[in-house]
């Protein structure tokens, strides 16, 4: 019923949005429902990593994997929330929206996040699959938010290359319930259970279309190609979500079809598939922050390459496992984090070319630093969590995949190179000319939501509480 209640949050939150027109009620109501979904997730969090799995009338299941995804959502959402209530204020007082599109926001987002808390606990995979369509649909509009030719142009291939996906993921799915001997293999239990009969071949074919369909939600290479123009283009706090929330609803989907699969015909396969699109996703991810000029298109690619970091970590599995699993939860804190301070950085220089942005330590001093201990931290830089999950997920493959380990190190090394250069370029110069830029912070609201989320991000590199650490622990031995 908790998980309900939350559900129930957003709609309403959505509900306001699409029926009322003062701001500040529309505003209070989303902060409180990303509230009680963080209070709450946490609670569904600590109760499956003390006591086990909690299953809701057989329709909605939160085991490990869906209690860790759950409260990932939760919490970008959370901040992802409070930080769009100053960040649209600016926008609305710049005359760069109105009213009507700052309800739009908040109702499709409300129910962007209640779909993906329905698709992570939904015990069927047909059910989990319509919640990401749902997603897809919520959020289609908030892309070409902006009215301009760009931004619809954005919209409609998001819409068109997810909605390809998700039609290769349903056709996957169908395959997987060719499995005979249970006249009720309708939930992933059921499906794990008889996956021993499913023939190898269909298991195979199943998966394919499942990691490619899936796939282009998480932005594996080379279904990349909406992930740049999408975070390009939509506001800052949409990015994050994106980013730090839908990427790792998408993954648990793949991740609880690798079980079957694994379970049906062994994990060679899918360890192989995983390592495939985890080293192109990571290698095209590289060359392109190289040379990308655009700074939000940058967190779009840097999220691409810590994808497949994460699916490299699952192919090569043990540690590696283990170091994905960790690096999502890392990832989940951090990239949202950039998006935020970015998005203080385009509110202020009204362009998100680097070309046109300079001098932004002069300029908006604390944003800047922010955004220099986001790019060390999101690299793998200690002490910062990551700097332990890549270390683990290269060692894993050192020990099987020695030559793929090397070249994912190099990889890394590239985006680390790329990433500075390009930061660099915008923090340490001179101040820009432009006179119209005034030194300051455009609000301290701006400040705090990327501020905390870093710093839960530091702790978490040296302390997770012991509910949470048993989450993951259990995920990263089952999948």
């Amino acid at each position: 019923m908790l998980l309900l209640a939350i559900v129930l949050g957003f709609i309403l939150a959505a509900t306001v949005a699409f029926t009322v027109k003062k701001q500040q009620i529309i505003e209070v109501t989303s902060v409180g429902a990303s509230t009680f979904a963080l209070i709450v997730s946490s609670a569904i969090a600590y109760k499956v990593g003390t006591t086990g799995a909690v299953s809701i009338a057989n329709t909605f299941t939160v085991d490990a994997l869906a209690a860790l995804s759950v409260l990932i959502v939760a919490t970008v959402a959370f901040f992802a929330t409070i930080y769009a209530v100053p960040y649209f204020r600016k926008e609305s007082a710049k005359k760069i929206i109105g009213p009507w599109r700052i309800r739009e926001y908040y109702a499709l987002t409300n129910l962007f996040l209640a779909a993906m808390f329905l698709a992570a606990t939904a015990s069927n995979p047909v059910v989990a699959w319509i919640f990401l369509e749902v997603t897809t649909l919520s959020t289609a509009f908030l892309i070409s938010y902006y009215n301009r030719r760009s931004t619809i142009e954005a919209a409609w291939k998001y819409l068109i290359i997810n909605a390809i996906g998700l039609l290769l993921a349903f056709l996957g799915t169908l395959l997987y319930f060719t499995i005979g001997g249970s006249e009720n293999a309708a939930t992933w239990q059921e499906l794990v259970a008889n996956a021993a009969v499913l023939d190898p071949a269909i298991a195979k074919t199943a998966f394919a279309f499942v990691i490619v369909g899936y796939g282009v939600k998480i932005g594996f290479a080379p279904m990349h190609t909406w992930k740049p123009d999408a975070y390009g283009k939509s506001p800052a706090p949409l990015g994050a979500l994106f980013s730090g929330a839908l990427l790792p609803v998408a993954f648990a989907m793949v991740l609880r079809f690798k079980l079957i699969t694994d379970t049906a015909i062994g994990s060679t396969f899918s360890d192989n598939l995983f390592i495939i699109f985890g080293m192109m996703s990571m290698l095209i991810a590289a060359f392109c922050i190289l040379t990308s000029h655009n700074y939000k298109r940058i967190l779009a690619y840097s999220s691409i390459e810590h994808a497949g970091i994460m699916a490299l970590g699952f192919g090569f599995g043990g540690l590696g496992a283990f170091g994905a699993v960790m690096h999502m939860v890392y990832h989940s804190l951090i990239k949202p984090s950039l998006f935020f301070t970015t998005g203080n950085v385009l509110i202020k220089y009204n362009s998100a070319r680097i070309a046109k942005v300079c001098g932004t330590m002069a300029i908006i001093p604390i944003t800047s630093i922010l955004l220099l201990i986001g790019l060390f931290a999101v690299t793998g830089f200690p002490p910062f969590g990551m700097f332990l999950t890549e270390a683990s997920i290269i060692t894993a493959g050192l020990q099987t995949r020695p030559a793929v380990a090397v070249i994912a190190l190099m990889a890394i090394a590239l985006v680390f190179i790329g990433f500075f250069r390009r930061v660099n370029s915008m923090v340490m110069t001179a101040k820009p000319t432009d006179q119209s830029i005034k030194p300051g912070e455009s609000s301290p609201w701006l400040i705090v939501p990327p501020l905390l989320l870093l710093a839960i991000a530091l702790v978490a590199s040296f302390y997770m509480p012991h509910f949470l650490q048993a989450i993951i622990n259990e995920v990263a031995l089952r999948y």
